[in-house]
């Protein structure tokens, strides 16, 4: 079983900056993609920032040059640096892997259990 943990939302003000940190425990033989993706109320789930396990980067463009997405293989972990918050940035921001249990398993999805931003004044 695969477990994610999610750290580092809040209330933030307009302008300001969170970390987001994920880390993934349990029988893990190795981690592919990793990523964030949010969902404001009334919305769909979207992709916000993805990385490779060869560190190909993806943001999408409401976050370029706001956001910068890491992640530290050794730590089974996965960052999200968030500079410039604005309001439209509030939402529930959810860390996702695609992994492999074991060698012969097909890559499956996993997901954190989500965390608050809100960014107000």
């Amino acid at each position: 079983q695969v477990q994610l943990v999610e750290f580092g939302g809040g209330l933030v003000q307009p302008g300001g900056s969170l970390r987001l940190s994920c880390t993934a425990s349990g029988i893990i033989f190795t981690i592919n993609d990793m990523g964030w993706y949010r969902q404001a109320p009334g919305t769909q789930r979207e992709l916000v920032a993805g990385i490779s396990s060869s560190s190909s980067i993806n943001y999408a463009d409401s976050v370029k040059g706001r956001f910068t997405i890491s992640r530290d293989n050794a730590k089974r972990t996965v960052y999200l640096q968030m500079n410039n918050l604005k309001p439209e940035d509030t939402a529930v921001y959810y860390c996702n892997i695609k992994a492999r249990s074991r060698s012969y398993t097909r890559l499956s999805d996993y997901w954190g259990q989500g965390t608050q931003v809100t960014v107000s004044s």
